[in-house]
C-alpha cells in the first residue's frame, strides 16, 4: 500500500498526532535521542488541534490507518494561545509587514521507525501543494539544540528570517516560499 501524505479529516488521525508527539516530548526521550533523533517542544490538546485543523488542515503521513508523521498547519491567531509561541509571533510580526499572508508549521514529526523515508520532505510538499493560495509562505522556528530538526528543514528549502532568544532557548526563525 505505502506511505500516502494528506491533510487531517477525522478525529482519530488527531488523536493519533497526540501519541505520536507525546513520545517524541523531551520528558520522554533520553538527551541521546534528543540530540541524535530530535524532539517537539510543544504539547498540544485535542480541541487546540480540532480548531486549527478547521482553519488549515494538518497534513499527516499514512501507512494504512495509522498515521505515522504529521505537520500542524497553524494560523498566526493560535500563536496566541500558546504561551511558549507569542515571542515567536512577535518576532514575525516585526519582520513582515501585516498584510502578508503566511502560515505558521506549528510541529513536524515522524514516527522514529519510519525516518530516513523521505516523509519529512513529503510532508512539506503536500503542505505547499494543499495550503489556500493567499499563503505564500511557510514560517517556523526550531530550537537551536535540535540540529536534526534545523538540517532537516534547510535541506527542504528554508531559510533563515531571524536567530533569537526567548526564554532559555535560541531559536531560528525560519521561511519557506
Amino acid at each position: 500500500m505505502g506511505i500516502v501524505t494528506t491533510t487531517c479529516t477525522k478525529e482519530s488521525e488527531l488523536i493519533q498526532i497526540l501519541s505520536l508527539q507525546s513520545k517524541n516530548s523531551p520528558e520522554n526521550l533520553s538527551s541521546g535521542e534528543k540530540t541524535q533523533e530530535g524532539f517537539v517542544t510543544v504539547s498540544h490538546n485535542l480541541e487546540l488541534l480540532n480548531r486549527m485543523n478547521a482553519v488549515c488542515p494538518h497534513i499527516i503521513a499514512k501507512d494504512g490507518a495509522v498515521v505515522v508523521g504529521y505537520a500542524l498547519c497553524m494560523h498566526p491567531n493560535f500563536g496566541l494561545e500558546i504561551e511558549i509561541l507569542k515571542p515567536m509571533i512577535a518576532e514575525i510580526n516585526s519582520l513582515l509587514p501585516p498584510p502578508d499572508p503566511y502560515i505558521i508549521m506549528g510541529q513536524i514529526c515522524i514516527d522514529k521507525s519510519y525516518r530516513k523515508k523521505g516523509i519529512f520532505r513529503e510532508l512539506y510538499k503536500t503542505m505547499k501543494q494543499t495550503l489556500p493560495p493567499q499563503y505564500k509562505r511557510i514560517i517556523t522556528e526550531v530550537d537551536t539544540s535540535n540540529p536534526r530538526s534545523l538540517n532537516a528543514h534547510y535541506a527542504v528549502g528554508f531559510t533563515d528570517l531571524k536567530t533569537y532568544v526567548s526564554g532559555k532557548h535560541e531559536w531560528k526563525l525560519i521561511e519557506l516560499q
